[in-house]
This record gives C-alpha cells, sequence and structure tokens, in this order.
C-alpha cells in the first residue's frame, strides 16, 4: 500500500446504517483493501462485496454481526473481479442461507436487474447497472442516504481502471444524476460530494484525450520525434511512447497500467474516426476526421 495513502481501520461505523469493513488486502491496486460495506440497521443486513477471500476480512465480519446482533440476509456483488467475490464461499460457509446476487450471475448466484431494489431495516439500495470498470459492473443508489455505493467506477484515491472508455463514461455520466451525497467506494475512504467526484472524473478523462491528441499533433509538426516513412512524413506513435510523454513525471512501474489507459483513449477515437492505427508499425495518427483540439500545456498528474 502506497504510504502516502490515509490509515483506514479494519472496521469503521461510518453512518448510523453503514459499517465498513475493510477486506484484508492492501496493495498497488487495492489501495487500503477492498471496501465491504454491511448496509441496514435491524437484525438482517445487505452486505455489498466480500473482499478477496482473506481469512481477516471474515473473522472481521463474524465480529461486526455479533457486535451488530444482525446476519447477512443478502451479499450484492458489485463486479466479478476477485478482491469483490473472493470471499463468497468463507462466507457461505458461516452463514449458508445467505442469497448471492450479482449482475449476469454465476452458478447459484441469483441475477441483479438494472433498477432493482433490496430492501432491510434502514435501507434501500437501487441497483444501477453501471458498465466500464467491468462489463457486469453495478452501482448502488442508497436511497436513505442519498448516496451511492460507486463500486470501483469511483474510487476514495486517485482514479480508476475500466475495461470500456465509452462505455464508462456513459457510466458515469449516468451515476452522478442519481443522488447527491456521499459515495461509498469500492476502495479508499468515504467521498462526502461524490456527484462532484464523478464530474470531477469525468473532467480529468476529458484532460487525457486532450492530452493524448495533443501528443498525436505534435507528431505531424516534429516528425523527428517519432519514425519516419523516408519521406520526412510522421508515421506516429506507439501507446507507451505517448505515455512516456503524458506520464513523464509517474514512476515507470506505472507505465503499464497507464498505458491501458492510453490504449483505451485511443480506441475510442478510433471509433469515432478520429484516430488511425497501422497494424504493421503498431503506431496511431491522427485520422482525417479529426477535430481541432486547443493546444495547451496541462499538469499531469500520477493518476490513470
Amino acid at each position: 500500500m502506497d504510504p502516502q495513502l490515509p490509515s483506514l481501520p479494519e472496521t469503521e461505523r461510518l453512518s448510523a446504517s453503514v459499517v465498513r469493513i475493510l477486506g484484508g488486502n492492501p496493495g498497488k491496486f487495492t489501495l487500503q483493501g477492498t471496501n465491504t460495506y454491511l448496509v441496514g440497521r435491524g437484525p438482517r443486513r445487505l452486505l455489498i462485496d466480500t473482499g478477496g477471500g482473506k481469512p481477516a476480512w471474515i473473522q472481521s465480519l463474524k465480529t461486526v454481526l455479533t457486535s451488530e446482533r444482525a446476519i447477512v440476509d443478502s451479499v450484492i456483488l458489485t463486479h466479478w473481479h476477485l478482491d469483490h467475490v473472493g470471499g463468497v464461499n468463507d462466507l457461505l460457509e458461516s452463514l449458508p442461507g445467505t442469497s448471492v446476487y450479482k449482475s449476469g450471475a454465476d452458478d447459484n448466484q441469483l441475477d441483479i436487474q438494472d433498477g432493482q431494489r433490496f430492501s432491510v431495516e434502514g435501507a434501500t439500495l437501487r441497483a444501477l447497472y453501471s458498465p466500464g470498470h467491468t462489463k457486469d459492473h453495478v452501482t448502488l443508489v442508497f436511497e436513505e442516504e442519498d448516496a451511492m455505493f460507486t463500486g470501483d467506477n469511483v474510487l476514495g484515491h486517485g482514479t480508476a481502471v475500466f475495461e470500456d472508455l465509452a462505455s464508462y463514461l456513459s457510466s458515469l455520466e449516468k451515476m452522478r444524476h442519481q443522488f447527491s451525497g456521499r459515495a461509498y467506494p469500492g476502495h479508499g475512504q468515504v467521498i462526502e460530494d461524490g456527484a462532484a467526484k464523478i464530474l470531477e472524473y469525468i473532467e480529468h478523462r476529458a484532460e487525457r484525450e486532450s492530452q493524448v491528441i495533443q501528443v498525436l499533433v505534435s507528431a505531424r509538426g516534429s516528425p523527428d520525434m517519432v519514425q519516419s516513412d523516408g519521406n520526412g512524413d510522421s508515421v506516429g506513435w506507439t501507446s507507451m511512447e505517448i505515455v512516456k510523454v503524458i506520464y513523464k513525471d509517474v514512476r515507470e512501474d506505472l507505465h503499464s497500467a497507464a498505458e491501458r489507459g492510453v490504449l483505451q483513449v485511443l480506441k475510442k477515437l478510433q471509433e469515432e474516426d478520429k484516430t488511425i492505427l497501422d497494424s504493421t508499425s503498431n503506431r496511431w495518427r491522427l485520422g482525417d476526421r479529426a477535430f481541432p483540439v486547443e493546444l495547451k500545456s496541462t499538469p499531469v498528474s500520477g493518476n490513470t
């Protein structure tokens, strides 16, 4: 875990109806660990995600349930990644009657429909299908608090990774209009103004797109910066070359993760007929339909 991240306790009551239980799996990509949430106030609660299957998580959950004098009625999985579903078997061994819900349900699971509501005493959660981080990703609007459990689409620190940029941006736009209070993220600390953070994410992605386009524009104006076709004409940039420009102040061991994000931007622009990939050289250049951009200097952060 990055030592600059704020420390979070293994379990913490965040509101009258929400207790966060860390997954016991801190790391470079999981931050302080996966957040799982016990939601509700009565003897039956909803659980969001199950961590990665670390023994510390199920022990922490048992301790909290004993303290709360409660059991888990249903567990709702935000998406398929192991650090969110790895504790399901441990949960079912301890509480075998628990219902398990996931979008695109696996064996012995129940599917989640967009708009489906899950209710216990003190809490109503409305599922919002929000692909992007993964194809099956679901966020949950907490109606009583006007809050949202954002899964891995929005994090408490830094920015999120995604499988499909266009879907991700569409989901962020949809998410930010569903609530006006807190965001409870899949990793990191609580975000007090969740909608503002989502807007910040959208603007960040637009900035990244602008930076990629600026690099591609510079390839036209400065052919000495890239390979040439022999006639002095620029033939574009590889995705990693773009990363080394945009993320020049970021540690190199993070460049591979950054490259995945850059490739998503390039592919999105390709779908819009604004970039072209030369399959022989694996280099990108602007397409004929590329829109004019205002070339300006923008600060580069360590986020992807």
